[in-house]
């Protein structure tokens, strides 16, 4: 389950961008002007035995301070090992978002609804992005940061919009990595929720793996989306592991 759970953690690094980041021993120190902890967060991928842990939070902080940010660390079963979440909780950091990575097999063929307005581009664009944005609820700024984290990739991307009588109700992000398909940014209008969109959406989105050779998926949910996961129970995925967020501000 480790080499799951490694393998999940370094796809979702590749499909969601941070637009700086360095290494420090086996952790990733991620920036991205603040949008998303995602993407504004140390990774600890791996903590050699016997690491000074102080020093080494220390560093961390020395970063984030010097680019204006709080100091935030995901934690995720790969830290267990080093006790890193403990110390962190001694250290003053308080527990944030915790959250669940799902996953489900794409062996059988999904069904989708044949009638669906539905716009898929294979890169970013200015539509989709102004779409989003809207639905997401995004301020200028953090549209603008988002367009330079999204703007190329080498995996393939999918990016979707889902149409009801002419209006965008539903958009989301597919991306593909080594026969992994990971959902991204899914939501629906606040006006058209609890109508099937959201799931309609989804649904075309896993097809569409399919069709370029996923064979498995993922994604990530905050434990307390009680009707997100309700959705995903009813998709097929079924929890792999949980991770949250360290946080403290400067």
């Amino acid at each position: 389950m480790r080499e799951d759970i490694g393998i999940i953690e370094r796809k979702t690094l590749n499909a969601w961008p941070a637009l700086q980041q360095m290494t420090y021993g086996g952790w990733l120190l991620r920036q991205s002007r603040g949008y998303t902890k995602r993407s504004n967060s140390v990774q600890p991928l791996w903590t050699d035995p016997g690491a000074d842990l102080r020093a080494m939070v220390g560093y961390c902080e020395d970063a984030y301070h010097r680019a204006g940010l709080p100091t935030i660390f995901k934690i995720t079963p790969l830290c267990e090992s080093a006790g890193l979440d403990g110390r962190l909780d001694d250290y003053g950091y308080r527990l944030a978002d915790r959250s669940l990575v799902l996953v489900r097999s794409l062996d059988a063929q999904v069904d989708v609804c044949s009638t669906d307005d539905l716009c898929v581009d294979g890169d970013l664009t200015e539509e989709w992005l102004a779409t989003a944005s809207r639905l997401l609820q995004l301020r200028p700024e953090q549209t603008a940061i988002a367009a330079a984290m999204l703007a190329s990739s080498s995996l393939r991307r999918g990016f979707f919009t889902l149409r009801s009588e002419g209006i965008p109700v539903a958009v989301g992000i597919g991306v593909i990595d080594d026969g992994d398909l990971g959902l991204y940014d899914i939501v629906t209008s606040l006006q058209h929720r609890n109508r099937g969109f959201g799931e309609r959406l989804m649904r075309h989105i896993l097809r569409w793996g399919q069709s370029h050779g996923a064979h498995g998926s993922y994604l990530q949910v905050i434990e307390s989306n009680a009707a997100a996961r309700r959705l995903y129970d009813k998709l097929g995925y079924r929890k792999l592991y949980e991770y949250w967020y360290r946080v403290r501000w400067p």
